[in-house]
């Protein structure tokens, strides 16, 4: 088997000279740095699938079945009516429906929530949205205190995650801060226990990013401990 060189050519022609940019010039050119530094970013989104994939979940059921309820209807998109205001989400349920009918599906409610992005559910907590959804979707966040049970304080995180979940699947450099980083692991672990605490002591069962983060600190620290033995 060909022996490969794993250097600056390597990574340029593989994953493009543009992406690269940015971990060449955060390692002064240091090649070795870079090619860590890369290695390193993989690590760290791999690690947080499975708190950004719960929380997805978790947080698309709550609504769901508070949304559910307000309509009294598992057809809850048919509460939606002809407001104005909820033009944007209306488009968004009809290209949902356009592309299970493409694909040749049975449009059924279930599918429509599994064909809605995570933009769309976090959006139900938009502003716009206040005065007609905000009063049965707070429900969704039984354990967050009544005190701070306002719309703002949870559209905030709820965004912050899901642009942290879009630069991690869109497979954007995500590790440069540390600390920075394990503070949105905090806020993700903070909105599931808002939804439902027990569902964070299940995810320990798969859930290594906290191991990975310590690792990638060490290795920081001492880089030699990053390389092949």
């Amino acid at each position: 088997m060909k022996n490969f060189v794993f250097d600056k050519q390597f990574f340029e022609k593989a994953f493009s000279k543009a992406r690269m940019k940015a971990y060449y010039d955060h390692s002064d050119g240091n090649e070795e740095c870079a090619a860590q530094s890369y290695e390193q970013n993989i690590l760290l989104a791999e690690a947080l699938v499975p708190a950004l994939s719960t929380f997805e979940v978790t947080l698309k059921n709550a609504l769901i079945h508070e949304i559910e309820t307000l309509a009294g209807s598992k057809d809850w998109f048919s509460y939606f009516g002809d407001s104005p205001t909820l033009n944007q989400l209306r488009a968004n349920i009809s290209t949902a429906i356009k592309h299970i009918t493409t694909r040749g599906e049975t449009v059924t409610a279930d599918k429509i929530n599994g064909e809605l992005t995570l933009g769309f559910w976090v959006s139900l907590l938009n502003a716009e949205y206040e005065k007609v959804l905000w009063k049965s979707l707070r429900r969704a966040f039984p354990n967050l205190p009544k005190t701070q049970r306002q719309r703002r304080r949870i559209s905030a995180p709820l965004n912050a995650i899901r642009s942290l979940r879009n630069r991690v699947f869109h497979n954007e450099s995500i590790g440069w801060n540390l600390d920075r980083l394990n503070d949105y692991y905090q806020m993700i672990t903070e909105v599931i226990y808002w939804i439902n605490p027990s569902v964070n002591e299940w995810m320990k069962r798969v859930d290594r990013f906290k191991n990975v983060l310590n690792n990638i600190r060490l290795q920081r620290l001492d880089p030699s401990l990053n390389r092949p033995t």
